[in-house]
C-alpha cells in the first residue's frame, strides 16, 4: 500500500542529497548509485531512519535491505545489511569487519571503485535476500486439509 510513495520520494530525496553535497561525495554517491542499478535494475531506493537529529539514510533494497549509501565528512560508506554472510573475494569490505551481520565499504576521496567486484557483491546480496524470501513462502500450503 505504501510501495509507490517511498520509492518515488526515496529517489527524489537521494537526487536532492547528491545535488546538495556538490563535492566528491555527491559524485561518488551518484556513481555508487549507478553501479547498484546496473547490477540490479529492480533495486528500490528508499529513505529511512529520519529523526530530528538525522536527515535519514538512503537505502537500496530488493527482497530486503541490500545496502545503505551514507555520506560523512571524509567518506562515502556502503553498509551491506547481511555483509558478513557474503563472499568477498576482491576484499571490498574495509569497515565494520568485526560485526556479526553487517559489513561496510568506506570510499575515500580519490579511491577507485572496483565496479565489477561491487556489482558481484550487490548481486550476491540480492540473491541472499531473495533466497531468504523463498524459504519463507511455502507456509500457506496447509489449506488442503479439507480438500480430499
Amino acid at each position: 500500500m505504501k510501495n509507490s510513495g517511498p520509492v518515488d520520494s526515496g529517489s527524489a530525496i537521494l537526487d536532492a542529497r547528491i545535488r546538495e553535497l556538490g563535492d566528491w561525495r555527491g559524485k561518488t554517491l551518484a556513481k555508487v548509485r549507478a553501479i547498484i542499478h546496473e547490477a540490479d535494475p529492480e533495486i528500490v531506493e528508499e529513505w529511512k531512519w529520519v529523526k530530528p537529529t538525522s536527515p535519514g539514510t538512503p537505502v537500496f533494497s530488493h527482497g530486503g535491505i541490500v545496502c545503505t549509501g551514507e555520506t560523512y565528512k571524509n567518506v562515502v560508506k556502503m553498509t551491506f545489511a547481511k555483509g558478513a554472510a557474503l563472499k568477498d573475494p576482491s576484499r571490498l569490505f574495509n569497515s565494520s569487519l568485526e560485526g556479526n551481520v553487517r559489513r561496510a565499504i568506506d570510499i575515500h576521496e580519490g579511491d577507485k571503485i572496483n565496479e565489477a567486484a561491487l556489482k558481484d557483491l550487490i548481486r550476491a546480496a540480492v540473491a541472499l535476500n531473495l533466497k531468504g524470501k523463498s524459504k519463507a513462502k511455502p507456509k500457506p500450503k496447509p489449506r488442503r486439509a479439507g480438500s480430499k
